[in-house]
């Protein structure tokens, strides 16, 4: 039998636990997950790189 992987969780740094009936996994709850993809929304949390179009302000992406 595996263990159980007990990472926290990455936005308020509680333990977690990581099994199949943890829907929210990587997060520990709900709550985690909903602050997550609102900081994404925001453009607060990115993933680093260059950009997909370097010339065209991100506001214009709407229009393409």
């Amino acid at each position: 039998m595996k263990k159980e992987q007990k990472p926290s969780c990455p936005i308020c740094g509680k333990p977690n636990t990581w099994t199949p009936e943890n829907t929210f996994k990587p997060f520990c709850s709900e709550r985690c997950k909903l602050i997550d993809l609102g900081e994404w929304a925001n453009e607060t949390r990115k993933i680093p790189g260059d950009p997909v179009y370097p010339d065209v302000p991100s506001g214009d992406l709407e229009d393409l």
